[in-house]
């Protein structure tokens, strides 16, 4: 039975490790199912899992865990950089500006409640607290880079794991009963928000707007196609034209005249300025023409496409085709001349039928090419994050100058892939399901570890030490700023109730608060205000625990 003790207790064996991690991630996983009145933990689980077999002597050798928690932590990082890099920047637009300061304000707030315990209690020390800081706000990456910085730091105290296991259970409940708190604060009336809400999608201009018209303006009878957009002063896409019955595809060549029929694409915004210029709106079944047309969807599979400007593919001259919008991650765009195509693109594409396949095959238009994972550049990605946070930063006035690490630096690079990947030909489409299975395998490698190392003093210090005083100091650090912020959200900023419940949830990086916000609006206002802010709110969540304690420890 010597190979079941060793399977079973061995540190050093490779086959104790692996079983002990499958075992702890899938009991962790399986338990984070459980829903308990509407709600889970999800894989945060794993973490408890780890715990218990840590606290029954279930370990590994020491370096080991380290290397598989850090390549975890690396991993989960970098998947969410690649993820909301196409979106980072873009969410500071607009409305997104105002919600990511809130969500910017809650962040702040989290911090300042949490060292104002720190320095009033003076009992726990700095590590722990930002332990119950991150358990609090319930965001695993944050606890990962601050562990890392714990690392540079040769810290040899508490895990601080245990602060994060003690206050995340109730930080989950917090999240959620301070969005149910506001409403009542507030006096939130769910039905005139949702009212305001249907009215102001229906106010939404930069959508893509499609009419058929007819020629009236006798001004532009006999002009060119090029000369009317140059008239008008508007963007357009005039994609048929019917002219004495015969259906064609204009150039800017095409000359108008008075009772043709066109077929227009443009900016919501500008629909009605096309329209009074242009002429009136018909009804027209353009598939029952004269002319085979066909508009046809074409993914964007080659990677020689990726970061080339739409105007520079010329299809119109080239092809007699004619390009109307663009499906980008379920969103349709105007197809402006400068828009820069991505690999995944769908692009609308209206012409003859051989016409149409021929920009199918330029484009690529092979869904299995998707479904294969650019691994190139995640890894180039990973080796210049790491070389990124591996870079010593010094600051005026600090002793030690300050790096991003192993977590904030693969995401920085991440994120700049993301947005700006296609100008280096690097190809950063990846499947979501592909994405979600990196990033799960991940974050529970990561739970895993910092569990079974945490497990041996757990009971300890739940018991004897000060666990519940951390549960209620996390519960403070919680609910604090959602309330403040949320308040101010809404009596000062206006901000609709759906929105908000959203934003709360993203400003704490949590999907248990969008699935109960989801559940609850039945509308997509949720979801829209928590990926406004979550990409800033997880860049400023992983580096705000390592600046803590690179400056004050």
């Amino acid at each position: 039975m010597n190979w079941l003790e060793s399977l079973l207790w061995d540190p050093s064996s490779v086959a104790h490790i692996v079983c002990l991690y499958a075992f702890v991630i899938s009991v962790g996983v399986l338990l984070g199912k459980i829903k308990i009145f509407g709600v889970s933990l999800g894989v945060t689980f794993v973490l408890f899992a780890g715990i218990l077999m840590g606290h029954f002597g279930f370990t590994g050798e020491t370096h080991i865990l380290h290397f598989i928690r850090e390549f975890g932590l690396i991993l989960f990082v970098f998947c969410i950089g690649l993820q909301v890099g196409p979106s980072f920047f873009s969410s500071f637009k607009k409305g997104g500006m105002r919600l990511n300061a809130l969500a910017v304000g809650i962040v702040l707030l989290n911090i300042t409640v949490a060292l104002s315990i720190y320095f009033l209690d003076g009992s726990i020390d700095l590590p722990m607290m930002v332990g119950i800081l991150y358990g609090a706000v319930t965001n695993t990456p944050g606890l990962g880079a601050a562990n890392e910085a714990l690392n540079q730091l040769h810290y040899t105290g508490d895990p601080i794991a245990l602060g994060y296991a003690c206050a995340y259970p109730l930080g989950v409940v917090g999240i959620i009963g301070s969005i149910i708190a506001i409403r009542y604060i507030c006096r939130v009336n769910l039905k005139k928000d949702e009212e305001e809400l249907s009215s102001q999608e229906a106010d939404n201009k930069h959508q893509p707007h499609i009419m058929s018209l007819e020629v009236r303006n006798e001004s532009i009878s006999g002009k060119t196609l090029i000369q009317v957009k140059e008239f008008l002063g508007r963007a357009f896409v005039c994609s048929r034209i019917r002219h004495e019955g015969h259906v064609s595809i204009p150039d800017h060549k095409t000359i108008f005249h008075t009772g043709d029929q066109i077929f227009i694409v443009c900016s919501e915004e500008d629909a009605e300025a096309v329209k009074a210029f242009i002429g009136k709106e018909i009804q027209m079944d353009w598939e029952k023409q004269d002319t085979p047309m066909v508009s046809r969807r074409i993914l964007v599979t080659k990677s020689e496409i990726n970061g080339k400007k739409l105007g520079d593919m010329h299809f119109r001259s080239m092809y007699g085709v004619n390009i109307t919008r663009i499906n980008r991650s379920g969103m349709d765009l105007f197809a402006d001349p400068n828009l820069v195509l991505q690999v995944g693109d769908r692009v609308m594409v209206v012409g003859q039928q051989d016409a149409v396949e021929r920009v199918a095959r330029v484009l690529g238009n092979q869904l299995k090419r998707l479904d294969t994972p650019n691994i190139v550049t995640i890894f180039v990605g990973i080796f210049l994050g790491i070389l990124l946070g591996s870079l010593p930063i010094a600051f005026p006035g600090m002793p030690t100058p300050v790096k991003l690490g192993l977590a904030g630096g693969p995401l920085v690079v991440a994120i700049l892939i993301g947005r700006f990947g296609h100008k280096m030909h690097l190809v950063t489409y990846t499947t979501m399901s592909a994405n979600l299975m990196l990033r799960e395998i991940g974050i529970v490698l990561f739970l895993a570890s910092v569990g079974i190392e945490a497990g041996e003093h757990f009971v300890q210090t739940v018991v004897e030490g000060n666990g519940l005083l951390y549960v209620g100091y996390g519960f403070l650090i919680t609910v604090i700023p959602l309330l403040v912020i949320g308040v101010i959200a809404r009596f000062y900023c206006k901000v609709n109730y759906f929105t908000l419940m959203g934003l709360i949830a993203g400003s704490n990086t949590d999907p248990p608060a969008l699935a109960y916000s989801n559940q609850t609006a039945g509308n997509d206002a949720p979801a829209v205000g928590y990926s406004t802010v979550y990409p800033l709110t997880m860049f400023l969540r992983i580096l705000a625990g390592q600046m803590i304690l690179l400056t004050m420890m």
